[in-house]
């Protein structure tokens, strides 16, 4: 990718992430990246183009930050940590008004979003529990396909400002709560023993 095109997407995207979408026009953008709208279109189409290239790139980056942390976890307990620990990074600092705006005003970007889950989230998570199984610290009981799509549709739960409405929830809380909570009907006893220190390791890192 050419390099001005991504420095544009990584900085409109924080400028997004900080005042919401809709709210902030192209010239609000030029004016804040410091660069004329003209340089702007010269990558995108329009605003929608610019919002669905930004999404596609989290997505693209997600994923690579996940599946390395799947090869480079200790066992099934420690990538899921480590997983949450860079949703609740990514998630906890965006402006609630963001998700509102994909849904209203991008369908196009949040098509790519719901793909992203249902597909690679949903997978990935899969993928966990069987591996968690088969180190015997997850209960062999567990069905994986059911468990994976009860945590997407929680995470949906975690983020929906109807149920848990900013800033009386902040996402933070709510996401380790539910992590915390499959965690420990996903655990057996062995797992339970590691995941109390782990979770003893965290709190007194």
């Amino acid at each position: 990718m050419d390099e001005k095109k991504l420095e544009i997407l990584e900085r409109a995207s924080a400028v997004y992430l900080q005042y919401g979408i809709k709210t902030v026009t192209m010239d609000d953008l030029a004016r804040e990246l410091g660069i004329s709208k003209k340089t702007i279109y010269k990558y995108f189409d329009d605003k929608n183009d610019l919002v669905r290239s930004i999404i596609e790139l989290k997505v693209q980056m997600d994923a690579a930050i996940c599946m390395n942390c799947t090869q480079h976890s200790e066992n099934a307990i420690d990538d899921l940590f480590s997983v949450s620990k860079l949703v609740i990074e990514h998630f906890s600092n965006i402006n609630p008004a963001v998700f509102y705006d994909l849904r209203k005003y991008h369908p196009d970007a949040l098509k790519i979003i719901e793909q992203h889950k249902w597909e690679f989230v949903l997978t990935m998570f899969k993928e966990n529990i069987e591996r968690g199984i088969k180190e015997n610290i997850y209960r062999n009981d567990l069905n994986p396909e059911i468990i994976a799509r009860l945590y997407v549709a929680s995470s949906d739960a975690a983020m929906n400002s109807n149920i848990f409405p900013w800033p009386e929830f902040k996402f933070q809380e709510v996401f380790t709560e539910m992590i915390h909570f499959q965690f420990r009907g996903m655990v057996n006893e062995e797992g339970q023993k590691y995941l109390k220190q782990k979770l003893q390791n965290e709190i007194n890192a």
